[in-house]
């Protein structure tokens, strides 16, 4: 399993969340299982998404589809700031308590 981590300021999360929900990469068809999202207690603008994939191929592939369809669009992604910060993770090891 891989993750691709996404970590990017908005100008109004409502907003986001909104194109998010339209999925204008196809996060499914693009081999996603699922995702996370998280925002720090104290920012309002800012937003971290996990996203897990099956395999890191997967994982840059999706990466390279936001990177040259979604983001460069003011009208697929209307309420993101600057260029998002972005990891692909694999787990190396997990333990529950």
């Amino acid at each position: 399993m891989a993750t691709l981590r996404i970590e990017l300021q908005v100008r109004d999360y409502e907003l986001w969340r909104s194109a998010f929900e339209k999925d204008a990469g196809g996060r499914e068809r693009s081999g996603a299982r699922g995702y996370r999202i998280f925002r720090p207690a104290e920012q309002d603008h800012e937003v971290m998404l996990d996203l897990d994939f099956g395999s890191v191929a997967e994982a840059g592939a999706f990466l390279d589809t936001l990177r040259t369809q979604v983001w460069p669009s003011t009208e697929k992604s209307p309420a993101k700031i600057g260029e998002p910060k972005t990891h692909i993770l694999e787990m190396v090891e997990a333990r529950e308590y």
